[in-house]
């Protein structure tokens, strides 16, 4: 009787430990499940001087206008090689096209993706351009001298916290070019929004990329995906700059049927241009462009088009809707950035351009970290809580029911917003991140996932 008394209270305790231990792995699994930033959760907002309105904005313009008209001699020689070697390339392959249609998701053309053709190695551009990438110095002498400086040096030694599966690739390399596409095309995603500085400029780090567009609009148009514009701002962009460059696109790549318009509400097919620092320029020069009644006036021509401006501060939505722009997109992969980037922020900002008739184009990102080329800005690093700080940014952005997504980024690797694969890499002193413990594409797989659910959730807001 004692021994079965004591078996008894045996089976008790331990049913009692066991029912704890099985409360204490529900209630961790809850706690991951419910984790997620809210607001500037992961730090501390930007420091308001990366803003070229805000801090320096004399210097930093005049800083990028330093190399903007640096051409290499032979860069159209080349690159025109570069495009006869991928229209061959592409012939040879054109018979498994069909077979890629069946593989891959459908594209969502009101996913919008930013895409950078600034990288070169010295195979295809004769050096490392970007991969090198200077560190930048703190705006504070004082902080400054606290942080190294100088350069990267590749392949090695990269401008970026995390470290791309192809390597550090040559935008002009056909394959590489290839491979994107059909990263993009794996996501989901529709439009490539180009970064794009008129021909012979080039942002302070880079070298013009112009040349390579009909290349970029070839291999898109392989994976049925549609390239639309980001335009850059350069050494003096005005309405008038503004009116040949538009015209330039529209004639010289508008015929491509990889050229991307939108549909408007008035059934009207339009080019679209997204208009990076559009806040720089005052409205009184945007609306010269942008209003029909305006000295440089592209409404009703053969070249208007739909002109997206970058929203940062509050007061930005008032200078949009005057300057007579068509809609507004917040860029930064930070939430807590700026007023725009915020996510608590988004259904203001698409009540208020609902009742103005504007576009209101949420940019969702995996997660920011730029400390390889600012080293002083640690603090402002956005955690991709592996996958889940993405998903709160699709989440926030689906709630306020947009006409289009723009996702932060495909490749921009010096601000660690690439959703591009990524691989793990440890060499000398430097460890790279990596996207463990998942594969190098969970973030193209979760930009897939996503634009699945805007397409369901997109039937129910029209019905």
């Amino acid at each position: 009787i004692l021994n079965y008394d004591i078996m008894a209270r045996f089976r008790r305790r331990t049913c009692i430990i066991l029912l704890l231990f099985i409360l204490f792995i529900c209630s961790i699994m809850m706690a991951l499940k419910t984790l997620r930033p809210d607001r500037a959760g992961f730090g501390d907002p930007f420091g308001l001087g990366l803003l070229p309105e805000l801090q320096q904005r004399t210097v930093l313009l005049d800083s990028k206008q330093n190399s903007l008209n640096r051409v290499q001699g032979d860069t159209v020689t080349r690159v025109s090689n570069l495009h006869s070697v991928a229209v061959n390339t592409m012939k040879a392959s054109l018979s498994p096209v069909k077979k890629l249609e069946e593989e891959l998701s459908s594209p969502n053309y009101n996913f919008h993706i930013f895409y950078y053709t600034w990288y070169g190695n010295p195979q295809f551009d004769g050096k490392y351009i970007h991969w090198n990438h200077p560190l930048l110095p703190h705006w504070d002498p004082k902080i400054a001298n606290n942080y190294p400086k100088g350069r990267h040096n590749p392949p090695e030694d990269i401008g970026a916290n995390f470290y791309p599966e192809l390597g550090s690739y040559s935008s002009k390399d056909p394959t590489v070019i290839e491979a994107h596409m059909k990263q993009m095309r794996s996501a989901s995603t529709g439009v490539i929004v180009l970064s794009w500085y008129p021909p012979g400029m080039a942002d302070e780090n880079g070298e013009p990329t112009d040349d390579l567009v009909p290349v970029i609009l070839d291999y898109a148009h392989k994976y049925n995906l549609k390239v639309t514009f980001h335009i850059e701002p350069y050494k003096d962009r005005d309405d008038r700059s503004m009116y040949h460059n538009v015209k330039y696109i529209i004639d010289k790549y508008g015929g491509h049927p990889a050229f991307y318009r939108h549909k408007t509400s008035t059934g009207r097919f339009l080019p679209m241009f997204y208009v990076y620092d559009s806040y720089v320029t005052i409205p009184e020069i945007w609306s010269n462009l942008l209003t029909v009644s305006g000295s440089q006036s592209i409404r009703n021509t053969p070249y208007d088009a739909l002109f997206i401006a970058l929203l940062v501060e509050e007061r930005h939505k008032h200078d949009i809707h005057r300057s007579g722009f068509d809609g507004m997109y917040t860029y930064f992969a930070t939430n807590g950035f700026s007023y725009g980037s915020s996510h608590h922020n988004w259904a203001s900002l698409k009540a208020f351009c609902d009742s103005n008739n504007l576009m209101f184009i949420p940019s969702v990102g995996p997660g920011y970290m730029d400390t390889s080329i600012r080293p002083w800005n640690n603090h402002n690093t956005r955690n991709r809580v592996n996958g889940k700080y993405y998903e709160t940014a699709f989440s926030a952005a689906l709630l306020v029911r947009p006409e289009i997504i723009s996702i932060t980024s495909f490749n921009e690797w010096h601000e660690g917003t690439q959703i591009e694969k990524a691989v793990p890499k440890r060499t000398g002193q430097v460890v790279y991140l990596d996207y463990k413990p998942h594969k190098p594409n969970v973030y193209l797989e979760l930009t897939q996932k996503w634009s699945e659910k805007y397409r369901k959730e997109q039937e129910q807001w029209l019905m």
